[in-house]
């Protein structure tokens, strides 16, 4: 697949817009009425019945089981014919997924990056090097039963240091009890990585005392250096925790509070590249836009981070095409397949994608939605492959193991280590983690009726073209990883959520 290069200033004048010449459908840029004519690279096509904004519409006559193809690529096979203007959509268009396919790894060698540039950020220098976007005291409970005596004690310590520290937050979690196995260890790895992330000046593990998930084992996966600036608490062990915990806050602030912002280049954000609720444009604009932002951080010499693994099927071979060695190729096939037989194994399609959302906003097929989706990650080489709870090690572009669910993948994304997270939607979510969440609309409609939720609009990508596009978005990025407030953090959206795949005692 190519770049969106399709996407040239001036696009939104256009009533319908092919992306590659090989697809056999196009994407209306607004809704098309029965029998309005269209023009499409030269060429003169009529409606043949209404076709929703986002959606498709055939170019030429097919027949029941031909593919359609978009961005080049099949996106499923056609369940009825298909005559020339024709809405395309879930009524005549299937997925061709089915499970577990063979790869054989065929570098296709290293795609161009953008050249690195002067734009920076003022984040915080930690002692280990990394840079965070914050400086602030998170609060982690170890297991559920202890969530809202955290959030307690964020609340009272916000009140008491309000303006030393850039925020205190506490994350409750339903987990950390009757637990087991791989299940309990996910849990740990997740809340020890996030209470190593270079955003938090200062970490308070809260405990209960009797849960599977021990405070003493959740320290040993948090390395050496970065335990001095770790505190815990057992309630049960304890007369006051609300007295006890804000003591020990008392410290972290102190200890915090005299890190200071310093100008640092854009190479040293770690992004995390995320997409919810999205619509038959997030492969036009958002995504192509991000993709755009994960290959300038990377050839900065920084880093971006792509999940999901369920939303990049059917297209996971344009990103093992970029595999660095055979041994990421092997660790990026091995995810993929583990994912698929994770499904199968619980009687599900590997398929069962998108979402109602998705669809009312034109995307039919998990194919189709995985081949907008993967433009997030640009087009730098795949230098590593992460499993479920895994921190960055390379920088670069890496995969990361988690689930399409916006939640579950966002708290992923920021314990592998981003430091901010471009979220883009068609749809709209009010949703935000504990790292700055960018909200990116896919659409100016979007973007214009919840502005509350939005913080840049990717539609402007049709009228203003890619490159505008890009560099407006960067200094929206540098902005507010310098420190403005993106609109999650504005609106009090701070959450984590743990991928629960076992057994509960």
């Amino acid at each position: 697949m190519r770049e969106a290069d399709f996407l040239e200033p001036a696009a939104a004048a256009k009533a319908v817009l092919r992306l590659d010449p090989r697809d056999d459908v196009a994407v209306a840029l607004r809704p098309l009425a029965a029998g309005e004519v269209v023009e499409i690279d030269g060429h003169l096509l009529t409606v043949a019945e209404e076709v929703p904004h986002g959606h498709k519409l055939a170019l030429h006559a097919m027949a029941a089981g031909e593919r359609v193809h978009k961005f080049g690529w099949p996106i499923g096979v056609l369940t009825a014919p298909v005559a020339e203007g024709e809405h395309v959509h879930s009524h005549n268009l299937s997925t061709l997924l089915s499970g577990v396919e063979g790869y054989a790894y065929a570098p296709a060698g290293d795609g161009p990056v953008e050249a690195p540039d002067s734009l920076g950020f003022l984040g915080y220098r930690r002692a280990d090097g990394r840079v965070g976007t914050r400086n602030e005291i998170w609060i982690l409970p170890t297991v559920g039963c202890v969530g809202r005596t955290a959030q307690k004690i964020a609340a009272a310590a916000q009140a008491r240091h309000a303006g030393q520290v850039d925020g205190i937050h506490a994350f409750a979690h339903p987990f950390g009890c009757s637990q087991l196995g791989d299940d309990l260890g996910g849990t740990r790895a997740i809340l020890a990585a996030l209470a190593c992330h270079p955003n938090a000046g200062g970490v308070l593990l809260v405990g209960l005392g009797c849960e599977s998930n021990q405070i003493d084992p959740l320290v040993e996966e948090i390395p050496e250096p970065l335990r001095e600036r770790v505190r815990t608490l057992r309630a049960q062990g304890v007369e006051d925790e609300m007295e006890a915990g804000l003591a020990l806050v008392d410290t972290l602030v102190a200890q915090a509070a005299p890190a200071k912002r310093e100008r640092v280049g854009f190479g040293e954000l770690v992004i995390g590249l995320k997409c919810g609720g999205s619509d038959g444009f997030s492969g036009l604009t958002a995504n192509p836009l991000v993709g755009r932002m994960a290959d300038r951080a990377a050839a900065a010499g920084g880093s971006a981070i792509l999940s999901e693994i369920p939303e990049i099927f059917a297209a996971e071979r344009l990103l093992m095409a970029r595999a660095r060695s055979a041994d990421v190729f092997d660790a990026l096939a091995s995810v993929v397949n583990d994912f698929k037989r994770y499904f199968l194994a619980h009687g599900e399609p590997v398929s069962e994608n998108p979402s109602p959302g998705n669809i009312a906003g034109g995307i039919t097929t998990l194919e189709e939605k995985s081949l907008g989706a993967v433009q997030k990650s640009g087009r730098a080489p795949l230098e590593d492959v992460l499993r479920y709870g895994g921190r960055m090690r390379r920088r670069g572009l890496s995969l990361l193991e988690a689930p399409g669910n916006d939640a579950v993948s966002s708290t992923a994304l920021a314990a592998a280590g981003a430091t901010i997270i471009l979220f883009t939607t068609g749809r709209g979510t009010p949703l935000g983690f504990p790292v700055p969440t960018v909200k990116i609309a896919s659409n100016s409609d979007l973007a214009m009726r919840k502005r509350g939720w939005i913080d840049f609009d990717a539609g402007a990508v049709l009228s203003e073209g890619l490159d505008a596009a890009a560099e407006a978005l960067a200094a929206r990025i540098a902005a507010i990883a310098s420190g403005e407030e993106s609109a999650a953090e504005r609106n009090g959206e701070r959450e984590i959520a743990i991928w629960k795949r076992g057994v509960t005692l």
